[in-house]
């Protein structure tokens, strides 16, 4: 379908009613207006049919008058005595047309050929009747007109005319007939009735039927208005309040909307009770991570600080113990680090509030860049700040923990010798915190799940000792928290993270 045909068909239901239900009335309003306009067309003519044999049938009797009174069978000059007025210049008098309608035509044949002295087009008024000679070219035509039945017959400077002919006792033909024009005109001021007729009805079933479309809708419009309001509502996370309900009202069965609007308010009852199950089993395991973490931190920091004895012991210890000693100690500082992140994600979930008190955005990134340097001296890190310092609304110590998260994942999961490039860009309310890399890049399959909890890189991006899988799990909770948004976009020789939070 083109773009612009598009464009022109009617979008909403309410149009496209109003559109069928105007093609409906116009279709049938010409419909009747055609076969109204054929059966007066055809009226009509008939009368005028019987008009002309009538006029045929009086001029056949004048003519045979005249005859019998010796009088001339045409025009001629007044008699003695006759007191009418003469007719005007350039028509003649018709004795054949006393009694007959103006614009009759009467035409003599004999011999094949038209006689034009007794011949002519009636102009008749109250008290003569003058004929208006025909010309050659009129009365060509007329040679032609059959002797039973009526012709219709287009005649120059004359119009068309309905004709007939009757043979006369002597031989000669006599033409009869009555102007067609009549008939049209009568015919096109009909068809200029039913056009504005139409026209206005088309207009007022179209106000009338928006009016009461409209109104019929109305319950479908608050069926769609409760389904709008549902889908702008928070489902993925949280105690999910699904109160939003189709109006009783608007739930009849025993119409179409009525069982939308029933059908919509099961639906909401059937996702509200998973989404209730959701929750109650959200807050189990919340609530039994946040208690094992919790449990685990005091065993955790014991096993830390019994290797730590062991390993300051001033007894001779043997070489393979200490070894082991150092590596219980290790994977116990490992341990700790899961277990907080593990406790830190339950509490962001359960909802605890953070600080909200104003950030110096850029001194965190000044703090969090010359960590990075020393932890990892392998990669060239770089600055992009703007001249003036960039303040947000925050947890100074959640948000330095999530650039510190992104600059650990930057340094662990890249290659020695890769750029890190941290910058700030203030736009539209926001503040952008950018982490560029010209590492290998994210593979596409791990990309859409990144800032998923225990989520890992293929081994092109994966530590040595491997990674617990939850730091940008951590960055996206408190970003979340923040009510700001994380993104990523990565290829080959570029990866970047856009953290974007409101200034103060």
């Amino acid at each position: 379908m083109s773009p612009l045909r598009t464009r022109l068909t009617p979008q909403t239901l309410r149009s496209r009613l109003l559109v069928t239900t105007i093609a409906l009335l116009l279709g049938v309003g010409l419909v009747i207006g055609a076969v109204t306009t054929i059966a007066l067309r055809h009226t009509l003519n008939g009368q005028l049919n019987a008009q002309v044999d009538e006029t045929a049938g009086r001029t056949e009797r004048l003519v045979e008058g005249q005859f019998r009174g010796g009088g001339p069978p045409g025009g001629g000059p007044p008699g003695p005595g006759d007191t009418t007025t003469a007719c005007p210049a350039g028509t003649t008098r018709a004795f054949v047309g006393l009694g007959q309608v103006d614009g009759t035509l009467y035409a003599q044949f004999a011999g094949g050929r038209v006689d034009l002295a007794d011949s002519g087009v009636l102009e008749t008024d109250a008290e003569q009747a003058c004929s208006v000679p025909l010309t050659a070219a009129q009365a060509a035509p007329l040679g032609a007109v059959a002797r039973s039945g009526h012709t219709t017959v287009d005649l120059p400077g004359l119009g068309a005319y309905r004709l007939t002919a009757r043979e006369r006792p002597d031989g000669s033909v006599a033409v009869t007939g009555l102007p067609v024009a009549g008939v049209d005109r009568t015919v096109r001021n009909v068809l200029a009735v039913e056009a504005l007729a139409l026209l206005v009805g088309v207009g007022a079933a179209a106000v009338l039927g928006s009016l009461l479309i409209r109104r019929d809708l109305l319950p479908l419009q608050r069926v769609a208005a409760t389904a709008a309001r549902v889908s702008e509502l928070q489902l993925d996370r949280g105690d999910v309040g699904l109160e939003d309900r189709v109006p009783m009202a608007d739930t009849d069965e025993r119409t179409e909307v009525g069982r939308v609007g029933l059908a919509l308010n099961r639906m909401l009852d059937h996702v509200r009770s998973a989404l209730e199950s959701r929750h109650d089993s959200e807050l189990q395991v919340r609530q039994f991570v946040a208690d094992a973490s919790h449990e685990l931190r005091t065993p955790l920091a014991a096993i830390r600080g019994y290797s730590e004895l062991t390993r300051r012991s001033r007894d001779a210890v043997p070489a393979d113990v200490l070894h082991a000693m150092g590596r219980v100690e290790s994977e116990a500082v490992r341990m700790t680090g899961l277990v907080e992140d593990l406790l830190l994600l339950a509490r962001l979930d359960a909802g605890r509030p953070l600080e909200r008190d104003p950030v110096d955005l850029t001194m965190i990134v000044l703090d969090a860049v010359s960590d990075a340097r020393v932890a990892g001296r392998d990669h060239t890190w770089r600055l992009d700040l703007p001249e003036e310092a960039v303040e947000v609304v925050g947890d100074q110590g959640r948000l330095h923990q999530v650039l510190a998260n992104l600059l650990a994942n930057a340094r662990t999961h890249t290659p020695p010798g890769t750029t890190v490039t941290v910058g700030i860009h203030r736009a539209a309310g926001a503040a952008h915190l950018e982490v560029v890399d010209d590492g290998p890049g994210i593979p596409p399959q791990t990309l859409p799940h990144v800032f998923e909890r225990f989520a890992r890189g293929d081994s092109s991006r994966s530590r040595e000792a491997g990674s617990t899988g939850l730091g940008l799990a951590i960055v996206d909770a408190v970003v979340a928290s923040h009510h700001g948004s994380v993104s990523v976009a990565s290829a080959p020789g570029r990866t970047a993270f856009r953290v974007s939070l409101p200034t103060a």
